[in-house]
Parts: C-alpha cells; structure tokens; sequence
C-alpha cells in the first residue's frame, strides 16, 4: 500500500483531474441524455477497460524506470511535477467551454458503445500524459511495487466510475449548471490550484 499521506494527496488530485469536463465525461452525460443510463454503462465499461489499460502501461513503463535508472525517476518526478503545474496554469486560463460531441442514437448497438468508450480513453493523449506525470511521483521505492499499483489503480478506476455516473445520471441539470455563467470557469480554477500546489509539492518534494 502506499503511504496514507501520499494517498491523502493522490485521491483528492485525480478525482479533480477526473470530475473536469472533457471528451470522456461529456461523452458521458451526452449518452445519459440520450439513451439513459443503463445502456451508457456499456461505454463506460469501455472506458475503464482504456483506462486500465493506459494505466498499466504507465505503470510498467515507471516501474522499470524505477528499478534500472532510479536517477531517471527522479528526473521524472521533476518533469511530472513541473508537467502538472503547467497544465494547472492552463487550465486557469481556460475558458471554460465544454467538449462538443456528435448526437447519438438510440440505434447504436452496446458493441458500439463499449468501442466508443474504449477508443475515447486510448486516444486521449492527455490521459497519458497525467498517467505518465501522476505516478511515479506517488510511488514510494522503499516499498513493494505491486501492492501500490493495485492501490492507485483501484483509486483511478473508482474515481472515474463514480465521475462517468455523475455525469450520466446528471443529464441536463448538471448541462445547465455546467454552461451557466462562470461555473466550469470556477470548476477549472479550483482544479488547476490544486494541479499547481501538487506540481511544485512533487517537485520539491
């Protein structure tokens, strides 16, 4: 397991990098209005099923950083906490427009949808990008590799099950309170603090 001061971190990081309006949560609340929950899970099994995926790859890419060039992690870890304060910086400067997405059908078969969900999570370089900078930094080396990884996996997993729901079960009323006034403004503010604080936290940590 990894430190609980480092999970204390990690949880609220990932939940904001996960609640932020883009492709896979408007993807997500697009489908929920359209043709309901129930059948909008089947996308977001593809979508975890991405995920996971990208996460481990990840994983197995930082695990042998870590293991053959240690001096390299730590250069990772700069790179990651500098890569977090800059996304922190733009997301700031955003403003605050949702993902468009293509209207659905009621016609799209469940097939279809766990593709779609797959391909949204896979294609999404920025996904990588916050995998890649998010872990390694919330890694303690002194300590077995496999049961932190399954810990962080299951706090990635866990937070964008319950984000996809909310967006999906949201419908329209998290539309209105998403596009009225400044609120994803506000939404972006609160989270690119956050990726800023942990970015210079990991840097000079």
């Amino acid at each position: 397991m990894p430190d609980l001061a480092l999970l204390a971190v990690f949880i609220p990081t990932f939940f904001f990098v996960s609640i932020t309006p883009g492709m896979c949560m408007t993807l997500a609340m697009t489908l929920g209005m359209s043709i309901g929950i129930k059948r909008t899970l089947w996308m977001m099994i593809g979508e975890l099923v991405g995920v996971a995926l990208v996460a481990v790859a990840a994983v197995m890419g930082v695990a042998g950083i870590m293991l053959n060039y240690p001096q390299l992690f730590e250069a990772l870890k700069w790179v990651g906490g500098l890569y977090l304060g800059y996304i922190g910086v733009q997301m700031w400067r955003a403003k605050g427009k949702m993902a468009k997405l293509d209207d659905q059908s009621d016609s799209i078969s469940n097939g279809a949808l766990i593709s779609q969900g797959f391909i949204t999570a896979i294609a999404n370089p920025k996904g990588w990008a916050f995998m890649i900078s998010l872990l390694p930094p919330f890694i303690n080396v002194d300590k077995a590799l496999a049961p932190q990884f399954i810990a962080l996996l299951s706090v990635i997993m866990f937070t964008e099950f319950v984000s996809m729901t909310a967006y999906a079960t949201g419908g329209k009323s998290l539309k209105v309170f998403l596009t009225r006034g400044d609120n994803i403004k506000w939404m972006n503010r609160i989270a690119g603090s956050l990726m800023v604080g942990v970015g210079l936290w990991l840097a000079l940590g």
